[in-house]
This record gives C-alpha cells, structure tokens and sequence, in this order.
C-alpha cells in the first residue's frame, strides 16, 4: 500500500478504514466479522484506522482497541471529541469546552486501551466555543504526551486559519466525493492546502451510494440513518441515480467497480488526500485496497469532472447543516 503524508510528518496509507459502521448509523453489528475485517486490512497495508468517542456511542473505541491491542505498533490510530452522545445514544450537543477536551481524551484513551493516541480531530466546532479555547486545550494534550497530532473535521476556512495559529493542524476530515464537491468551491481545499494541511475525505463513496448498491431506502435496515438522509428522499435520489448511472457507465467501460471509481479519483487528487472507506465485510475491503492500484489519464479525469461536476448531487448531505463548515 502507498504511503502519504499528512501535514508534513505524519505518514499513513494511502486508503484509511473508517470503522464507525461496524458500530453504529448503518444496521447491524458483528463484533467478530468487524475485527476480522479491521485485522485484514492491516493485513492488506491499510494501517490508519479512523474512530470516534460518539460511534456507538463509546463502543466502536472498544472494538477498535480490542483489534489492535496485539499489533498497535502497525496502526496509525484517529478518534476524535466534540459530538457529546449519552450512553443510551441519545444527544447532548456538541461540546468544545476545555474541560470537555481533557476528559473525552482521557477517556478515549481508557476505551482503546492505548498510551497515546496518533491523530486527535476535533469532531465538530462549537460555535459557543471561541476556537482558541478549544485548541489550547487539545494543544496541552500534545505536550502532555496522550496525543500526537491534531486535526479538525467541516472547519470552515477562518475557522481552520484561527485554530492552525495556535497549534498546527495535522489533517482536516470532511466529506469530499464524487457526489460531495462542496470543498472545491468553498475553499476549504484551497486553505488546507495553502497551510500545508493534510486531507482526510470521509464517506468518499457517498455514504455507500456511489457504490451502486443503493438504489432507494427500501432495502437498508430500519435503524439506518440514511432513510432520513435529504439525499436519499424522493425528489432528490432520482436526479442522483441519473448521476450515478453516468459513472457506473464508465466504470464499466475502464473495467473497474463503482466503487473503485470513486475511490481512485479521491487518490488522483493530489498525494495530500487519503480518503477512509468504511465497510463491515472482507470482500468490500479487498474491492476498496484494489482501487488504489487504479490510475486515470488526464483526459478521463476531465470526463469525470463533466460527469459529476461541483453541485450536480440534489440535496444537502445532512437534515441539519448548521454543523457543517463551522
């Protein structure tokens, strides 16, 4: 697996896993299945594993930690704070208080039963939160030695600049696909990049739609998150599906699954983006490593762009975006 650097001096591969489905918004669960699948994709060189204290909530930093405690030192571990969930998985909001910070990390650390953690996002910003506050806070976990690198998830670029000036940031995680170009026009791509910031693209399959398995809500389990998703609701997915058939058309045409499209034209971006694909299942993951092997001509990368331009997907990626891009 090709390694890439994030931020300038924190190396990872170039595919990550994202693991909170084996956990949460997406049905059901199989311990067992996901730490075989956690274990394969080590296995395979895909060596950055990305949690969160609320996938669970609590429980997905359990597994995860319960995967790797006997080969931690071939992981490239990320959780993150800041979406402040109950036991019972019910909401408390989202929390950036300095307090907060010290206590989700210790207790991050508690649940993957880990020394330190190598990539500490800050989940969501807290409006109510100077962003200062906030990261001196995750600064101070830095020179306590329970976290190594820093990064930020939907930052909005002033946002992004404020918290970089106090302590530099690692990796920005939002949401970049072939269906979610929002980046490239709001300059949040242009900002991380002008900084020298590495690009974490979670759900680069559109939440599994880009893959060509979702055609409508019918057939996803009823705890999936996704029958309430804008994107998916009728008078929106049917202009999406006319998106998708236009590059399942030229997946089939490169020879190349839906999946391994959107993956390997996340990777064509530039050796600064490292999308995490997340699956439950062993064959979806040896699907996803082979898109790494996919290479596109430049005359094939500006076809794409002319079949999934910026703005082409209908509707917002959340039923409430006031989250997003703080």
């Amino acid at each position: 697996m090709e390694q890439r650097t994030l931020g300038g001096n924190l190396t990872v591969s170039a595919l990550g896993l994202g693991c909170m489905g084996m956990s949460d918004f997406y049905g059901g669960r199989d311990e067992q299945r996901a730490i075989d699948t956690i274990h394969r994709a080590i296995d395979l060189g895909v060596t950055f594993l990305d949690t969160a204290d609320m996938y669970g909530p609590f429980t997905n930093e359990q597994l995860v930690g319960k995967a790797i405690h006997d080969r931690r030192d071939r992981v490239v571990l990320a959780t993150k704070f800041g979406n402040e969930r109950r036991p019972d998985g019910s909401w408390v909001g989202i929390n950036g208080r300095p307090e907060y910070v010290r206590a989700a990390c210790d207790a991050s650390l508690q649940r993957l039963g880990v020394d330190v953690i190598d990539l500490y996002y800050q989940h969501r910003v807290d409006r109510t939160v100077p962003i200062e506050e906030t990261w001196g806070a995750m600064r101070e976990l830095v020179d306590a030695g329970k976290v190594r690198h820093l990064g930020i998830s939907e930052a909005a670029p002033a946002t992004i600049r404020r918290a970089h000036a106090v302590h530099p940031i690692t990796a920005l995680q939002t949401e970049w696909s072939l269906w979610t170009r929002d980046v490239e026009a709001n300059d949040v791509l242009a900002t991380v990049r002008e900084l020298g910031i590495g690009f974490v693209a979670y759900s680069p399959m559109g939440r599994g739609f880009l893959s060509g398995a979702i055609r409508s809500v019918e057939g996803l389990e009823p705890g999936d998150y996704r029958r309430n998703s804008p994107r998916f609701k009728d008078g929106n997915i049917e202009q999406n599906l006319e998106l998708l058939d236009r590059l399942e058309a030229f997946a089939s045409r490169k020879g190349i699954t839906p999946a391994q499209l959107a993956l390997a034209w996340l990777l064509a971006q530039g050796h600064d983006v490292v999308p995490i694909p997340g699956t439950k299942r062993i064959e979806r993951l040896e699907e996803n490593v082979a898109a790494a092997s996919v290479t596109f001509t430049p005359e094939e990368l500006a076809e794409l762009d002319g079949l999934a331009p910026v703005g082409a997907t209908a509707g917002d990626r959340y039923p409430d975006m006031s989250t997003v891009n703080a």
